[in-house]
């Protein structure tokens, strides 16, 4: 490249793009080196707390995969990763479905089996994120769907309640790990211009929910009791079926991610272990799969190093991190354990105090953990005691199974409430489950047509679909027959996926650059412990009382009201 061909391209950059980004490009062409002559913008600032020579060495890397575009490797990525989504929102689903023949077979309280879950849930989402800075984002790609499956095909075994609430909690703790690591996996390998993808991603949601649907629909119909009056193994077998079935699945995804798609190690993990050949020789892979070619070289990542004092690999020469100056002599180390330690930094003092270092940031940042928060209770709240609360005020739903009742409510778990659907003495049969599914399909779809309205935005687009989704919840309490139910419920899924679509978008992007890890990890958190507190709730609290009712519809219209006083609009402006 001629210097004036580099002095043309530092013109198209952005406004808000890194003068220093550029004087790499000068300080290459000075060099000798040839500089990718596409240019992006990173989401980190020079003091973020990101190691300089990594961060430098991501911008180029970004750079490489915005010049190769987007081509055949990542639509086979898009596909799957999208199993991720798929896996996630299947098994709550699965428990869900086979709460009733298993509380009919072991009698014991149901909502454990929902704790155990949500258990398993939170201890994954925590750690295979940071398995994935040590053992590579390759194996824990794989390896969390192997999981799932293994110990769910086991779980079809169980000989108690103990044993599959245990074992529901280990397979939780690979489906816990889809989202953090796939998502990580996505992005590190699309270009900047296609990362919107990651939104339509969630439609993958959408088809686990009706797979299991399916599925459940024959084997839990026809092979269980009818009561737990008379229910011995012989004569409920649908859910181990169903379990095997689910599991089977899953290690069929886990069979295409590890032997049909070739997978490659994330360039961004083989660079932060000081394996810049191995990621310079990974983009190249990706690109000859896409039929074009791909200008970075080694040479560049080296000479980062060079800037730097630092030495071949990322080895030190000079002072070490704690004694040298700002970009002098400072060597990025490539151990397993900085690794982990990359990763943990996110959740410093400083990072959290990022959050908060403004009074407008703070009152954001508030706000985006109360409504993530509320949500993650009101949901299950909401489905553990709707049934009972309906059966006590006369509703009728003898009308063809009891898995009408059971379905249109989405996953109920409550004993008083399983006791109300045992003593119906009917077939189980989900095909309400089946229709809401459907229902949700196009929620994502229209999530990311509603997002880019002028005068709606992030903003008006979570507060309508969040307050409409409580005005359902409460409208639902006045059906007395299933096909009310199910009328309200099918508008209570489609407003619901509507919301959460936006929701899981908007949140990063509200959060500053070097502080969007810290903020993700906490308003995540706040949503799996409040999720976590609603079967504790339906193990020991008054399900004769409809105040549970009220609370989880009042959450979602006060989380609605909530995103309007959210002080940023970000629809039509780039992330910080």
């Amino acid at each position: 490249m001629s210097t004036t061909d580099l002095q043309k391209s530092d013109e198209k950059l952005p406004r808000n793009a890194h003068p220093e980004s550029v004087n790499e490009k000068r300080d290459l062409e000075k060099h000798g080196g040839a500089a990718i002559a596409v240019e992006t913008h990173d989401i980190f600032e020079d003091d973020s707390g990101v190691d300089p020579v990594y961060q430098a060495k991501a911008r180029i890397l970004n750079d490489a995969f915005q010049e190769i575009g987007m081509g055949r490797y990542q639509w086979y990525l898009f596909i799957v990763a999208g199993f991720g989504w798929f896996s996630d929102n299947l098994w709550p689903i699965v428990t869900g479905l086979i709460l009733d023949p298993v509380v009919n077979e072991f009698n014991f309280q149901g909502p454990f089996l929902k704790l155990g879950q949500n258990i398993g849930l939170l201890v994954g989402a925590a750690f295979w994120g940071v398995a994935s800075d040590v053992w590579g984002r390759k194996w824990c790609f794989n390896i969390t769907l192997f999981i799932t499956g293994v110990f769910a095909v086991a779980a079809g075994g169980s000989p108690n309640a103990v044993a599959l609430c245990s074992l529901a909690a280990v397979w939780s703790v690979g489906v816990g790990g889809n989202l953090p690591v796939d998502s990580a996996v996505f992005l590190e390998f699309i270009p900047a211009s296609h990362q919107y993808l990651l939104t339509i991603l969630s439609i993958w949601w959408a088809f686990g929910q009706l797979v299991g649907s399916l599925v459940a629909w024959p084997l839990i119909a026809d092979f269980s009791c009818a009561s737990a009056a008379s229910c011995p193994r012989a004569s409920n077998e649908g859910w181990r079926y169903f379990l095997y079935a689910m599991g089977g699945l899953m290690l069929l995804l886990f069979a295409l991610r590890f032997f049909v798609f070739d997978m490659y190690e994330s360039p961004k993990y083989l660079m932060g272990r000081g394996r810049d050949a191995d990621a310079v020789a990974v983009v190249h892979r990706v690109a000859r799969y896409n039929g074009v070619e791909s200008s970075l070289t080694l040479e560049m990542l080296r000479e980062v190093e060079r800037q730097y004092g630092v030495g071949e690999g990322g080895k030190g020469m000079g002072k070490s991190e704690g004694g040298s100056e700002e970009g002098e002599g400072r060597a990025m180390d490539t151990s397993a354990w900085a690794a982990v330690v990359r990763k943990v930094r996110v959740f410093s003092g400083s990072h959290v105090k990022g959050l908060f270092a403004t009074k407008k940031l703070a009152y954001s940042t508030t706000l985006l953990i109360i409504v993530w928060a509320f949500i993650g209770l009101a949901f299950p709240l909401y489905n553990g005691f709707v049934t009972y609360f309906l059966a006590t005020r006369g509703a009728d739903f003898g009308d063809g199974s009891v898995y009408i009742t059971y379905r249109n409510v989405r996953p109920i778990f409550t004993p008083h409430a399983l006791a109300f659907w045992t003593n119906q003495h009917t077939p189980i049969r989900p095909f309400q489950q089946v229709i809401l599914s459907v229902i949700g399909v196009p929620g994502a779809l229209l999530a990311g047509w509603m997002v880019e309205m002028p005068y709606l935005g992030r903003k008006g687009t979570l507060a309508i679909s969040t307050i409409i989704t409580g005005v359902f919840l409460f409208a639902s309490t006045t059906a007395r027959t299933s096909d009310a139910l199910l009328g309200w419920n099918c508008g209570f899924t489609f407003t619901s996926n509507v919301m959460y679509g936006v929701l899981y978008a908007v949140s990063p992007e509200l959060f500053p650059t070097k502080d969007r890890g810290t903020g993700n990890a906490i308003v995540a958190s706040a949503n799996r412990v409040f999720g976590i507190m609603a079967p504790i709730i339906a193990l020991y609290a008054d399900l004769s009382t409809s105040v549970p009712i009220w609370v989880s519809g009042a959450l979602f219209i006060v989380s609605g009201f909530i995103a309007l006083l959210l002080p940023f609009e970000p629809r039509g402006k780039a992330s910080i």
